[in-house]
């Protein structure tokens, strides 16, 4: 039974994503976009805070839990 579902939505996907007209465009642009967002402004714009501050995990992880529960008003 649950192989059958598993079939059942699978079809489903590749028939939709299958007869797609504008639909892989949009996927093409959207994938491009999620690329030079991680990719591209990661690597010029966003330097490695953590391990510029701090020599160890134990110093990083304490960092990073401080940051998290911090009370702000």
């Amino acid at each position: 039974m649950k192989k059958n579902i598993l079939k059942n939505i699978f079809t489903f996907y590749y028939s939709g994503f299958k007869n797609m007209t504008w639909g892989k465009t949009l996927w093409v642009v959207i994938l491009v976009k999620i690329f030079v967002m991680f990719g591209i402004l990661k690597l010029f714009f966003f330097k490695d805070f953590l391990n510029s501050k701090f020599n160890n995990e134990t110093e990083k992880s304490n960092y990073v839990i401080e940051e998290f529960t911090k009370y702000n008003k």
